[in-house]
């Protein structure tokens, strides 16, 4: 039954929305992950954006995308934390877990599965078009399983139409662009700059650099 619910909210809401509502459109669709493991890193504005990254793929691959999400955001009512992880499917996770809990290993354990998880690197969501500073959580996650592919996503205009703290949509042109697939480099500080560059060179696609 939560599968087929799932499905149908997609297929009926999400799909329809983003198509006639937003006009969204993906470039380089080619290059997203067609199996897992793999790992999608996005930039992250609206809550519109996990939704539309899930309906980029088929009905049938919904149940091995894994969107990683704050535990205490997204748990915080019994019928919130229903949705989320049965509809939305996220593994939750504890924000600046310490000491001995391993933060990400259910993460870990999703990627030996043979999921798709899906991260968002600023963490919360910031100012439309305007990327925030990368947490290093996904460099340490690449490390531990370093011949998972990493693919960046960029998601322009989903927080001009939907943005922080505002439950009202606005309809407004969307783009997305997939971008090359790259994995562990061999140290943090590489792998970051990587990641910074790929996004920035997608985000340059559309517009111009959106650290600027």
């Amino acid at each position: 039954m939560t599968g087929f619910l799932r499905g149908a909210f997609f297929l009926l809401i999400v799909r329809p929305v983003l198509t006639l509502v937003l006009g969204a459109h993906v470039r380089h669709r080619d290059l997203l992950p067609a199996t897992g493991p793999a790992i999608i890193v996005a930039n992250h504005n609206s809550h519109l954006d996990t939704l539309t990254i899930l309906s980029m793929f088929r009905l049938r691959d919904l149940p091995r995308l894994r969107p990683v999400a704050a535990a205490d955001y997204f748990l915080r009512s019994r019928l919130g934390a229903w949705f989320a992880l049965n509809i939305i499917g996220i593994i939750p996770i504890v924000r600046g877990g310490r000491g001995g809990a391993h933060v990400l290993g259910p993460c870990e354990d999703a990627l030996d599965r043979g999921d798709i998880l899906i991260l968002f690197p600023e963490g919360s969501r910031g100012e439309p078009e305007v990327l925030a500073d990368f947490k290093r959580g996904v460099a340490h996650l690449a490390r531990a399983r370093p011949q998972v592919p990493v693919h960046p996503l960029f998601l322009y205009g989903l927080g001009k139409a939907l943005p922080k703290d505002s439950f009202l949509l606005v309809p407004f042109n969307c783009d997305i662009v997939a971008g090359e697939a790259f994995r562990w480099t061999g140290e943090v500080e590489s792998f970051m700059a990587l990641l910074q560059a790929r996004m920035a060179g997608l985000a340059a696609q559309i517009h111009r650099s959106p650290w600027e």
